[in-house]
């Protein structure tokens, strides 16, 4: 009905990012802010956990967002961006495998270029 009368619209109903982290942010784009990569991953929720992430991370990759989710589980939900340059790209997958938590990449999800992006 909405594409109807021209009303654009994106069904976000199996969207874990928009359910989990989007819903719960408010901001918008920075205009500094380039190579941004968007991923989630599931922290687990114990002492040590943001320290291993950071303490592996290069430290010419900036973080830009970090928004942390845990309801009494056993890990956490965390929504991080990051700065990447395109040529750090294969040391930026490095690290993922390294880290061991489970994560996916959102920098194309459209909630977050409809509302954050």
């Amino acid at each position: 009905m909405l594409a109807r009368h021209e009303l654009p619209a994106v069904d976000l109903t199996d969207d874990e990012m928009a359910k989990t982290h989007i819903r719960y942010m408010v901001g918008g784009r920075a205009p500094q802010v380039d190579n941004e990569l968007i991923y989630r991953f599931t922290f687990p929720e114990r002492p040590g956990a943001l320290m291993n992430f950071l303490s592996n991370l290069h430290s010419d990759w900036n973080i830009s967002l970090f928004h942390y989710r845990n309801h009494g589980a056993d890990f956490g939900r965390v929504l991080v961006g990051m700065q990447v340059p395109p040529g750090d790209r294969d040391a930026f997958q490095d690290f993922l495998d390294r880290l061991g938590y489970a994560y996916a990449d959102e920098t194309a999800n459209p909630a977050y270029r409809l509302f954050l992006g």
